[in-house]
């Protein structure tokens, strides 16, 4: 008799937790699952997969299949047999049932098992199985991230039809986003993912917030950053500024001698949150391309009245 691999069967290793185990079944079930798999052979490996399950999912089942495993392993001739005597002390509460769902597990299960274990009702689990979850990515302005409100969204989603083969679809749902989501925020939405198989839920859809390029402003952590061009004359006079914040434009005073990359703050102006952080001000010292003759003339004389000023002076020139 040919010794049966379970852990090989569901791709995972012998030390995989339970968690694992169930995950590995579902994926490669839904792979198989004869009403929709064009796999070769789908319907006996759905089947080899139901029995690795029934016996890995188990603990005393798995306890009981890892000692023969050692066993089997050792036998060179590459069959297997139980060793004198063996008897199972898996319990099967639910042995004898029959009816349409019912499944004989192999000849090397009803070894280790028994009977019961071969005529035992095939478990809704192994029929059923849940969607899988979708992922979406989903771009919003700032603007749109700060304030929060209805999004209209198009996706393709799987669909099977009754039977059993599976399309893509457009889909679409319209999303209730929060105020001050903030970028690798996922939403959940609750059975909007792809259908189950044989009745099972649906999978979930999971939303993942990024932002779209801004034209003015970008963002460090819960601080928006607006660079804010000023000209020669606002920096070093120091003036009142009108700026663009995301809820709407606010009056900053500009400091006297202001330089090129100064930073200003505008406090619970940036992402709102428990905690809003604040907006960012980078001051940059901007030129008119052209100069008429007579600002060209007050540029030399200041030149003259400013002739000790060195602003290399910390380069050594």
């Amino acid at each position: 008799m040919e010794f049966k691999d379970y852990y090989k069967i569901l791709g995972v290793t012998e030390t995989a937790d339970a968690s694992a185990i169930k995950t590995s079944y579902r994926k490669l079930a839904r792979k198989y699952h004869p009403d929709v798999s064009k796999e070769e052979n789908a319907e006996h490996k759905f089947k080899e997969l139901g029995e690795a399950y029934e016996v890995l999912k188990d603990e005393t089942k798995r306890s009981e299949y890892d000692q023969l495993r050692k066993l089997g392993a050792q036998q060179a001739d590459g069959g297997f047999r139980p060793p004198p005597g063996w008897k199972s002390a898996a319990d099967f509460s639910d042995a004898g049932n029959t009816g349409p769902n019912s499944e004989h597990f192999s000849d090397f299960f009803e070894s280790i098992f028994g009977n019961a274990g071969g005529n035992r009702r095939q478990s809704n689990e192994r029929f059923r199985v849940r969607g899988e979850d979708l992922h979406y990515k989903m771009a919003l302005l700032l603007e749109e991230a700060q304030r929060g409100g209805q999004q209209q969204i198009t996706l393709r989603v799987p669909q099977s039809d009754t039977s059993g083969l599976v399309s893509h679809v457009d889909k679409t749902l319209n999303i209730k986003i929060p105020a001050g989501v903030t970028p690798g925020q996922r939403i959940r939405l609750a059975g909007q993912g792809a259908p189950g198989i044989g009745g099972a839920e649906a999978g979930d859809l999971f939303l993942e917030i990024e932002f779209a390029p801004h034209p003015h402003f970008t963002v460090d952590g819960k601080n928006i950053v607006l660079t804010l061009p000023i000209s020669p004359w606002e920096a070093a006079l120091g003036a009142t500024i009108e700026v663009p914040t995301l809820s709407g434009k606010v009056n900053l005073k500009i400091p006297k001698g202001s330089n090129s990359g100064d930073k200003l703050r505008i406090k619970g102006k940036g992402l709102s949150s428990a905690s809003p952080g604040d907006q960012l001000v980078i001051l940059r010292v901007t030129l008119p391309k052209e100069h008429s003759e007579a600002a060209e003339s007050l540029y030399r004389q200041l030149a003259e009245q400013e002739s000790t000023f060195n602003p290399r002076a910390t380069l050594g020139e």
